[in-house]
């Protein structure tokens, strides 16, 4: 597990470390400094003459010890101070004059063109205000010189809270970021404008923290053993789990079949899908493990009843049509069962003109709306939820009592106290179809005893993981929902060396 920080709480762990456990901040401005100096000799980039940008603040602070740092190597290099004199903080003001002292230009009127590589330390996390007026043209000036450039701690111009532009913002080649990542590294379009992210320790860690840890965190591919569920050799396919997949219409099969092979694939015992009569046979052919109870129009509540008590987990809506006859389906899933459920695609579809169904529910409720089904669900506009995806996932799943997936390029999941924001998948999962695979596989992880935020959230990395797997064998463009469900069985075995090791192959 990996923390994400937003600027608040970077600012308190880093006070805390020099305040608290009495680390000067001038040593781990050093500290900061020669990693970057680190990255940019052995990183690629051309050092024969560097322009470092400062500002007034700490990061300008940075910036001015990495210029001393590649003037005391040997390198020809400039500073472009930016900031205004009488605006240094105390530590900058000592950096650059130490720079002055050994000699390294320092000016303010510099012609970037001439430049083989610019090191960006105009501002930090801490920006709080868009960037206008002569800082808006200098960063514009370095984004259309096409000189490589190497941001420190973050591009100058992206929110450390939300990865959004601020005005403007440089675009970097490579970011070298300290103690934690933040939020705005991984989120979009910050991520883009980082280029190649690198973590370094400069002597801050979580202890900083002092016992207030922050509100965001990921997983990593070392969690994936306590994230999965436990097998044992004395079992049978009761001790698995039984999974019920509410799912499918005419002429959308295969949203169930997917939904039901990736929560097989997950390691459930038992799947059991309740589809519509017409998919039978499909169903049957495509899926011949899956447990089938099929009803036709007006018998759908017959057979669900027993189908809720059968089960240990509940998914109900990909593929499902929106009529009245499906509502009551929902109805019946969200008010008379005990059990953990997820509520996906046409169930969120139902529910955003039935919000009152969630009024009082009794289960663990997982809801995995994409943006449009959000704004739908919030009466939120989609330009206003991606300004902070962080931010109304937590509010909707705390005022909701539920589990929040909010579907993106990053996907964000709460359940109103922690935040999870997802750094696994590619561009290749944009596919019709993936989602499915993403709700069977969360309803595997419940029916085998996960509780649901654990649940949700490793659902979604290893689906994120299922589809770089599958972008390693199909390439983006030619994946298909159906080869990231081939691919949940693959991580689903990287918990052991063996799976490891196939995989590396």
């Amino acid at each position: 597990m990996r923390y994400l920080v937003n600027s608040e709480e970077m600012k308190r762990c880093d006070g805390n470390t020099i305040n608290e456990f009495g680390m000067p901040s001038l040593v781990l401005m050093e500290r900061a400094a020669l990693a970057v100096y680190e990255e940019l000799v052995s990183g690629g980039f051309d050092l024969s003459r560097v322009l470092v940008v400062c500002g007034s603040g700490n990061n300008g602070g940075d910036g001015f010890a990495i210029a001393r740092l590649l003037h005391l190597s040997g390198k020809r290099v400039d500073v472009l101070f930016a900031g205004k004199p009488e605006s240094l903080t105390e530590e900058t003001q000592i950096q650059k004059k130490i720079c002055e002292n050994y000699g390294v230009n320092v000016g303010s009127n510099l012609n970037i063109s001439e430049y083989t590589s610019i090191v960006d330390a105009l501002f930090g996390v801490g920006l709080s205000r868009n960037i206008e007026g002569r800082y808006a043209a200098l960063i514009g000036d370095i984004n259309r010189s096409g000189i490589p450039v190497l941001s420190v701690d973050i591009p100058s111009g992206i929110s450390a809270d939300s990865g959004h532009v601020m005005g403007t913002a440089v675009k970097a080649a490579k970011t070298v970021t300290f103690a934690f990542e933040k939020i705005g590294h991984i989120l979009y379009p910050g991520s883009e404008y980082c280029g190649e992210l690198k973590l370094c320790a400069i002597g801050i860690d979580d202890r900083g923290f002092m016992g207030q840890v922050p509100g965001a965190f990921t997983w990593e591919e070392s969690d994936i053993p306590k994230l999965l569920p436990e097998r044992k050799a004395y079992s049978n396919k009761g001790t698995y789990g039984r999974g019920l997949l509410a799912a499918g219409s005419r002429d959308m099969a295969g949203a169930a079949c997917l939904a039901g092979k990736a929560a097989y694939k997950t390691g459930t015992g038992l799947v059991r899908i309740y589809s519509e009569d017409c998919n039978r046979q499909i169903l049957q052919t495509l899926l011949p493990e899956a447990v089938l109870t099929s009803y036709r129009k007006g018998e759908e509540g017959a057979a669900l009843a027993d189908a809720l008590q059968w089960a240990d987990a509940c998914a109900v809506g990909p593929g499902l049509s929106v009529s009245s006859e499906k509502l009551e389906i929902l109805q019946t899933i969200i008010r008379s069962g005990d059990i953990p459920a997820v509520l996906d695609a046409d169930a969120l579809n139902l529910l955003s003109v039935h919000m009152e169904l969630l009024e009082g529910h009794r289960q663990p409720l997982i809801l995995t709306p994409h943006i449009g089904e959000m704004a739908r669900l919030t009466g939120i506009k989609k330009e206003e939820l991606i300004l902070d995806l962080p931010g109304y996932c937590h509010d909707f799943a705390r005022k909701n009592n539920v589990v929040c997936v909010l579907k993106d390029a990053r996907t964000v999941v709460s359940d109103g106290k922690s935040i999870y924001i997802n750094t696994s998948g590619n561009d290749g999962m944009a596919a019709g179809g993936s989602g499915d695979v993403l709700c069977g596989l969360i309803l595997g992880l419940l029916a085998q005893g996960i509780p649901p935020f654990r649940a949700a959230t490793a659902g979604v990395y290893l689906h994120g993981l299922a589809g770089d797997d599958a972008r390693r064998r199909c390439g983006a463009r030619g994946m298909l929902a159906g080869d990231i469900a081939e691919s949940v069985g693959a991580v689903m075995s990287w918990d052991t060396e063996d799976g490891r090791a196939s995989q590396a192959k």
